[in-house]
């Protein structure tokens, strides 16, 4: 078994995006951005179209000219496996159609029509917990058992994902770190990753400059890079194997040297070269 985290890197075609506030929404720049992330070794891409927090009304049809062009775009230029970030089933669909391979939506498959899509183009998907819904705001998320709860949420969303006709191996699970949870909860849910791994599926990890690490430190979104490694570090080691990242360089050094420290045997040399560029 291997310790490897895949890295995703994170592409957004958004003009509010939290991280990068609309800087790669225009094509071009997008398509820099895509260089730049193959380039510090991102094993699959993620574009999303949307941002997940409150915002302003994007239709369905902007969502469409925003994710597609950037897919297909992505497909001709790259051999790496593309991810959509939506929850809506339709532009999954064409997503799908234009190239990628994944769904990453984190509304938990609200969409009825999600899953029969992801089926039937053969892709791979993730179930994230989430308490209300994509662009909802949260302010006072309450939970009795906030593990239990996200873990069962998570076993029967995996599970409605498999009545739909994906394979296990094709399904990853989310705990949905910020998504309604105060930074506490978040905290809680990244300490509680290997018990998201007893569900039986790839654990997926979001938590790359996310408010939680922001408000533990007191520091803006261009300032938590030390706080990201972090998690990513403890992920790893306690059973995360993608890791959803939007400083790919680092995020490979990280999930590298976690693979070095995890898989080290004592009677056997330390490979050399772990945590060095592609």
């Amino acid at each position: 078994m291997t310790h490897r985290a895949v890295v995703m890197g994170i592409l957004n075609r958004t003009p509010d995006s939290f991280f990068d506030a609309g800087r790669y929404c225009d094509l071009d720049a997008f398509l820099g951005r895509a260089d730049a992330l193959v380039g510090e070794g991102a094993d699959v891409l993620d574009v999303g179209g949307v941002r997940a927090g409150p915002g302003p009304e994007v239709s369905e049809a902007e969502e469409l000219d925003r994710v597609v062009p950037a897919v297909e775009a992505l497909q001709a230029r790259f051999d790496v496996p593309l991810s959509c970030d939506t929850w809506r089933a339709s532009v999954a669909r064409a997503a799908y159609a234009a190239g990628a391979v994944v769904g990453n939506d984190i509304s938990g498959f609200a969409d009825p029509d999600y899953l029969p899509a992801a089926a039937e183009a053969g892709a791979a998907v993730v179930a994230t917990h989430i308490r209300l819904g994509p662009r909802i705001a949260d302010p006072d998320p309450r939970y009795d058992d906030l593990v239990e709860t996200v873990c069962t949420f998570l076993a029967d969303r995996a599970a409605a994902a498999v009545a739909a006709g994906i394979p296990r191996s094709r399904i990853m699970v989310d705990a949905g770190l910020d998504l309604g949870k105060t930074a506490a909860q978040s905290l809680e849910l990244l300490r509680a990753s290997d018990r998201l791994a007893d569900l039986g599926h790839v654990v997926f990890l979001s938590a790359s400059n996310k408010p939680f690490l922001g408000e533990l430190l007191g520091r803006p979104v261009d300032a938590r890079r030390e706080a990201s490694h972090a998690a990513h570090a403890l992920g790893i080691g306690l059973g995360c194997r993608v890791v959803r990242a939007h400083d790919v360089r680092s995020a490979r050094r990280v999930s590298d040297v976690m693979a070095a420290i995890l898989e080290a045997r004592a009677d056997e040399p330390v490979r050399r070269g772990y945590g060095s560029d592609p």
